[in-house]
């Protein structure tokens, strides 16, 4: 019985811990994506997506300068930012100013989360502005590389619900967001895919859920802040309409700082462009 115990406490640790090389990401998942829509100037294209710091939570300094250095390692194309930054506004500049330290070549995209909404909201805009985060909301932007682009599109799922939150209005370049467009959908919860139109979104990142943040050995969460329960939770998904998500368990916690069975991360999408040949015969059937 000692011994099970004693097991089983150990379980519980490591399931909570984060990785010994990089403090504050207990794991980097990796996933690669094909799609005849995506360009061949992007094929092998590296994107890193971090999401929920809640600094200071669990995820301290500590883990901030960790995450960075991660993020450095991995040396991804461009890195996108799924929200939720903070737990307080004097954490907003020490949190930006690290991640500033990253810059991808082709820069940060960002959306905000409803903590970012609840408090220091133009705090967090106009530091991302002045740092060069691409801070989308409700707006839509491209990539482009040897003459051909991708787009961005930054929703804003809480207009109407906070102040500071801007009224849903008609996205900002919107005609950027075309059926022919490969389009990367940035939001905060992962339900939004599933809420709103985005019939044009070809791949989603989301957040928010923290994996549940306390699992029952990582198959069940009593708790995962989405209205559709355990099936946004985490990992790659897809919507109702078949928009594949890739849901981050993010970085940080909120309520009480403490994981279990629901290990941080940071996620790695590696763009696959399709054959050509496979490309004209997916247009034929659109």
């Amino acid at each position: 019985m000692r011994r099970f115990i004693i097991s089983s406490l150990t379980l519980c640790v490591l399931a909570s811990c984060t990785s010994v090389r990089y403090a504050g990401v207990g794991r980097v998942r990796d996933y690669d994506i094909s799609s005849p829509d995506i360009p061949t100037a992007f094929d092998g294209y590296r994107i890193a997506f971090a999401s929920d710091f809640h600094l200071e939570s669990k995820f301290k300094q500590r883990q901030l300068r960790g995450t960075v250095k991660a993020l450095q390692a991995l040396a991804p194309d461009v890195l996108m930012l799924g929200g939720d930054y903070q737990e307080g506004c004097e954490h907003v500049e020490p949190l930006l100013t690290e991640i500033a330290h990253v810059m991808p070549p082709d820069g940060i995209y960002a959306v905000l989360g409803n903590n970012d909404y609840e408090r220091c909201t133009d705090l967090i805009r106009s530091t991302m502005e002045r740092y060069g985060i691409h801070l989308l909301e409700e707006a839509a932007d491209t990539i482009c590389r040897e003459g051909t682009c991708i787009v961005v599109w930054g929703a804003n799922p809480y207009a109407g619900r906070y102040p500071t939150a801007t009224p849903r209005a008609k996205t900002q370049n919107s005609e950027l967001i075309t059926q022919d467009s490969y389009v990367i959908l940035l939001t905060h919860t992962p339900d939004y895919v599933d809420d709103a139109d985005v019939a044009n979104a070809d791949l989603a990142l989301a957040g928010h859920t923290h994996g549940g943040q306390v699992t029952l050995f990582g198959l069940y969460a009593p708790i995962t802040a989405s209205k559709y329960g355990m099936r946004y939770r985490t990992g790659m998904k897809r919507s109702r309409t078949g928009v594949p998500i890739i849901i981050s368990n993010g970085l940080g916690t909120s309520r009480y700082p403490v994981r279990l069975f629901a290990p941080t991360d940071v996620v790695i999408i590696t763009l696959h462009s399709e054959p050509q040949i496979r490309r004209d015969e997916r247009k034929q059937h659109k």
